[in-house]
């Protein structure tokens, strides 16, 4: 059935018995659409306005009596080039819309944290293989270990200090770190770049935190098990080295 197929080329019910009208009679006005298809007249005026807009029907304003003619059937090949113009600028729009949301994600972007958690046996390893990493991360901030560490960490790892600062550290390092007393009475041995303030009522800090670069580092030693645990997020290093930043100016 004819209609069918108009209906399945995007013609609505009376789109598709009116335009079939006009087609049989090939010139019609208005009023002689509504008594042979039996739709209202002004129905028939809003729809004939719209498959005029498509392309398939005409206006023939000639005479003083307004004529809806029927284009070639052959012109309904219109609706689809007319397809074809929308849908490339759709294609056009779509391209458009990506590259502007790219911005918009860039500009809403959140870092997924990795997480790495370390059992007391290879603490000590873990703390000689990531230095160079954590050195290299500092680069791209202030090239400054900011953080508070505590006299657990001093009394089990003095020897690894010892170690950071006389292979590790680059010659543009330096520490920032809070503490309190007790710790530093432990560790004789000092180094210019390496400076730590005291903070005063933290001897119940137990365990060490420091921010170096994209890192977060938190160690626990003051009790057994001890362990460390690494956040690599960019977000949330940058929050925790102003606090440090902070704190360490307010600190005398």
């Amino acid at each position: 059935m004819i209609e069918q197929t108009l209906k399945q080329l995007g013609f609505s019910d009376k789109e598709a018995t009116i335009y079939l009208t006009i087609l049989q009679h090939g010139r019609i006005t208005p009023a002689d659409v509504a008594k042979v298809s039996r739709i209202n007249r002004s129905t028939v005026y809003h729809i004939a306005k719209e498959l005029t807009a498509k392309g398939v029907i005409a206006e023939d304003l000639g005479s003083e009596t307004l004529y809806l003619v029927a284009k070639p059937a052959s012109n309904l090949d219109i609706l689809v080039t007319r397809e074809e113009k929308e849908l490339e600028q759709k294609k056009k729009l779509i391209g458009k819309a990506v590259d502007e949301l790219k911005n918009v994600e860039q500009g809403s972007e959140y870092s997924i944290p990795k997480i790495l958690f370390v059992p007391e046996e290879d603490i000590e390893n873990h703390l000689y293989k990531q230095s160079p990493i954590w050195n290299e991360s500092m680069k791209k901030y202030d090239n400054t270990w900011w953080g508070f560490q505590d006299k657990g960490f001093v009394r089990h790892y003095e020897e690894w200090i010892d170690w950071y600062w006389e292979q590790s550290a680059t010659k543009d390092t330096s520490v920032k770190l809070l503490s309190n007393q007790s710790a530093e009475d432990i560790k004789d041995k000092k180094y210019p770049r390496r400076k730590v303030k005291t903070w005063e009522d933290t001897d119940e800090f137990t365990a060490t935190t420091w921010i170096n670069g994209d890192y977060v580092i938190m160690i626990m030693t003051d009790k057994r098990p001890r362990y460390l645990v690494e956040i690599h997020d960019p977000v949330l290093a940058q929050s925790n080295r102003q606090l440090y930043q902070k704190i360490w100016k307010m600190v005398q």
